[in-house]
């Protein structure tokens, strides 16, 4: 069996990924409809819309009956097609040296078959696949391969368009586009008017635990909820938004840092007393790093947004 290689621009194609936002998240139909049809449209016994992690190969979608949602990296087929930005095909995985030896060939789900087309980010990054498998070995033509690339054209317009959105769809707040335009805009007023700004930048803790043990859809249910006590306890002349899966900031606009500790102070306890009320299984606890600027600062978002990052990271210590 052969392992995957990792791909030249690895860095940033899992940074691009990351920012998506769309690992650990439930089912969604619109991409559950293209698996449907891969499935349908080539009588496969699966179709998988997939992204490559930095450890495993986790599936947004499935067509067919118990797939795993997870599956280590180094025994993926999807790993090998994301080095390229043509198609694997596998017409029969006993006969290839890359996979003849390989558990869920040799074992269940008995893979005979694979045929997998990449998935691109707007920066170029193939972030994961379109895949179907069979247990059977099968041919797949030039007509077959047009086919799927159709297939994972619409994938690909999916993501497209969650890349360009300024909105983070779970929680409705702003994504890290939203935050950053809007962000630097609001530290402009604030330099012109020589007023001050802060950023308190949130990591919630825990988030792993909650979808293994609750499943996915409690933890995005734990993802909303938190995203509505920040709406509830922070100014609407504040800027809110969700950055990645897990990680929250806000831009607190005309605010010393001075006055900032009384204000997380009043979020820590709604947080705590709304846990409390709503009888959740868990304590949605979390790291905040907080970062300053006054006059004759420095009134630049990411250095702002660095900083508050790197303090929260501290406190995890």
């Amino acid at each position: 069996m052969k392992s995957p290689l990792f791909p030249p621009n690895e860095e940033i194609r899992l940074k691009a990924l990351k920012h998506l936002n769309i690992l650990d998240t439930s089912e969604e139909e619109r991409f559950d409809r293209l698996t449907r049809l891969a499935r349908q449209m080539f009588a496969t016994k699966f179709a998988l819309i997939s992204f490559i992690d930095k450890n495993r190969q986790w599936v947004k979608s499935s067509s067919g009956d118990n797939w795993a949602e997870n599956i280590p990296r180094d025994l993926s087929f999807c790993g090998h097609t994301i080095l390229n930005d043509s198609p694997l095909i596998v017409a029969n995985a006993d006969k290839d040296p890359r996979f003849f030896d390989n558990p869920y060939v040799t074992g269940l789900p008995n893979i005979k078959f694979y045929a997998g087309y990449p998935l691109h980010h707007a920066n170029g990054s193939v972030l994961g696949t379109l895949s179907l498998i069979d247990d059977q070995p099968r041919t797949f033509d030039d007509d077959d391969i047009s086919s799927l690339k159709d297939i994972a054209d619409l994938a690909e317009r999916e993501l497209m368009a969650m890349q360009f959105t300024t909105q983070d769809q779970l929680t409705g707040l702003l994504n890290e586009q939203g935050f950053w335009v809007l962000s630097q805009n609001s530290l402009n007023m604030c330099e012109r008017l020589n007023a001050p700004a802060t950023i308190a930048y949130f990591d919630v803790r825990g988030l792993k635990s909650i979808n293994q043990l609750y499943g996915l859809k409690e933890g995005d249910n734990a993802l909303i909820f938190f995203a509505e006590l920040l709406r509830f306890g922070f100014r609407e002349s504040d800027v809110i938004a969700r950055l990645d899966c897990d990680r929250f900031a806000v831009l607190l606009n005309n605010t010393p840092i001075s006055n900032t500790q009384e204000i997380l102070k009043r979020f820590k306890e709604r947080v705590e007393r709304y846990s409390s009320e709503k009888r959740l299984p868990y304590m949605l606890n979390y790291h905040v790093g907080v970062s300053g600027v006054e006059l004759d600062g420095d009134y630049d978002y990411h250095s702002l947004l660095n900083l508050a990052k790197s303090l929260a990271s501290q406190s995890k210590n």
